[in-house]
């Protein structure tokens, strides 16, 4: 079967709120914009380029009202460091009933749309992967 995720849509009454956050909390680019539609991808020439799925951020008429029923893990080198930045960037903790004792963090962005930043992964857990500590991919 030849398919991929295109797209991650969010809906949001203002598309440049959660747009603006992201852009700054992944560091991607803005490929395209008009009033009702904004699109991040990747940047150009990175390993995820081409490979992660756009966000796509579209305006609808309804502000969000409950939990959402899909959401975006980040997995960061440092957990604390990522949540204290994503916070300075406009992002709260909250809760969904996860519990005191997970190993994530659950937060907001600023149009209210939950997230986790996960905790970071064991030497262990990278070399199971393939993975070295440092390196953004499989060894060469």
């Amino acid at each position: 079967m030849n398919l991929r995720i295109q797209a991650v849509s969010i809906d949001s009454t203002d598309p440049k709120v959660p747009a603006d956050f992201w852009e700054k909390a992944l560091g991607w680019r803005r490929t395209y914009e008009v009033e009702d539609e904004i699109v991040l991808e990747p940047p150009a020439g990175s390993p995820a380029d081409g490979v992660s799925p756009d966000l796509l951020f579209l305006k609808v008429p309804e502000r969000k009202e409950l939990k959402n029923r899909l959401h975006l893990d980040l997995r960061p080198d440092d957990q604390a460091e990522e949540v204290q930045r994503l916070e300075a960037l406009g992002a709260v903790r909250v809760s969904v009933g996860q519990g005191p004792e997970v190993t994530w963090v659950v937060m907001a962005d600023p149009d209210g749309n939950e997230f986790c930043v996960l905790r970071a992964l064991r030497s262990e857990e990278l070399e199971a992967q393939g993975l070295v500590p440092g390196l953004d991919g499989p060894p060469a």
